[in-house]
C-alpha cells in the first residue's frame, strides 16, 4: 500500500519537473486531484526545505534548489552541466584563473561548480563547491540580482546589507544602481567586497527551464590588469552565449 504523504510529495515533484514554466496552487490541485487544504501545507514545507521554489510575484511553484542538488549528479552525467564544465575548463586554462558557477539560494549565492587552472600560482584563491556567501557582495550574486526591483532587494535583505569588508556596498540605492548597469551590460564585477585584495567578474546565464546560473572568473588584484579584465569579460560573455543556446536534448 502506498504511503499517501510520500506519494503526494513525489507526485508534486514529478508534475513540476514536466512544467518548467511553473504552476499555481490551483493548477497543481486540479492536475493531481488533491484538495487545496491537503496540498497547501505540503507545498509550504517543500518550499521551506527548498525542494520547491515559490515565485511570489506570479504565485508559481518551480522545482527548488534542494531537488536540483539531489539530481545534479545524474544531470551532470547526462546533459548541461558537463557542457558547462568543459567551457569552464577552457576558460580557466586560457586566462589562468579560477572559474566558478553559482545559483541563488534565497539571499545567498551557492557555489555549485569550480574549475582551477593548471598553472601553479604563488597566490592561489581558495574556494569550494557548496560554499554560500551573501549574493549582494559577490559578482555571481550581483549577476543574478540584476533582475530584482529595489523593493524586492529590500525584502530579500530585511536586516540590511551587512558589510563583509570595508568595500562592501551597504546602501540599497547604490547597489540598485550597480544592478541596473549590470542588467544593461550583462557583466557584473566586484572589487574587494567579499575578500580584500580579490576581485571577480560574472555573467548571468538564463535558460528556458527557469534555472538561472551565473559564471565567474576570480583573480587577485595584482593580476587584474586592464587587459586581463577585458579578457575575462570577453570569455564570460562568450560562455554565456554558448550555454544559453545549448540544446539539452540527448540524441
Amino acid at each position: 500500500m502506498a504511503h499517501k504523504p510520500t506519494e503526494r510529495v513525489l507526485s508534486v515533484l514529478s508534475l513540476l519537473a514536466t512544467h518548467p514554466e511553473g504552476l499555481t496552487l490551483t493548477q497543481i490541485t486540479k492536475l493531481l486531484c488533491i484538495p487545496k487544504s491537503t496540498l497547501f501545507p505540503i507545498l509550504q514545507e517543500m518550499v521551506q526545505e527548498k525542494f520547491l521554489h515559490l515565485s511570489e510575484k506570479e504565485n508559481l511553484y518551480f522545482i527548488g534548489i534542494a531537488a536540483y542538488c539531489i539530481g545534479a549528479a545524474y544531470e551532470y552525467d547526462k546533459t548541461l552541466l558537463p557542457y558547462i564544465k568543459s567551457i569552464m575548463n577552457k576558460i580557466s586554462q586560457e586566462i589562468n584563473e579560477m572559474c566558478q558557477v553559482g545559483v541563488l539560494d534565497g539571499p545567498n549565492i551557492l557555489y555549485i561548480l569550480k574549475q582551477d587552472p593548471d598553472v601553479a600560482h604563488t597566490i592561489k584563491i581558495i574556494s569550494y563547491i557548496g560554499k554560500k556567501l551573501p549574493a549582494y557582495c559577490t559578482a555571481l550574486g550581483k549577476a543574478l540580482l540584476c533582475q530584482y526591483t529595489l523593493k524586492e532587494l529590500k525584502n530579500l535583505y530585511p536586516n540590511g546589507l551587512v558589510p563583509q569588508t570595508k568595500n562592501t556596498v551597504i546602501d540599497f540605492d547604490k547597489l540598485y544602481k550597480q544592478l541596473q548597469l549590470i542588467k544593461s551590460t550583462q557583466v557584473a564585477s566586484e572589487f574587494e567586497e567579499v575578500t580584500e585584495q580579490l576581485c571577480c567578474f560574472a555573467v548571468p546565464i538564463r535558460l528556458p527551464n527557469s534555472r538561472q546560473y551565473a559564471m565567474s572568473i576570480s583573480m587577485p588584484l595584482f593580476r587584474a590588469t586592464k587587459e586581463k579584465i577585458a579578457l575575462a569579460q570577453k570569455l564570460l560573455l562568450q560562455a554565456k552565449s554558448s550555454i544559453e543556446s545549448f540544446n539539452m536534448s540527448v540524441d
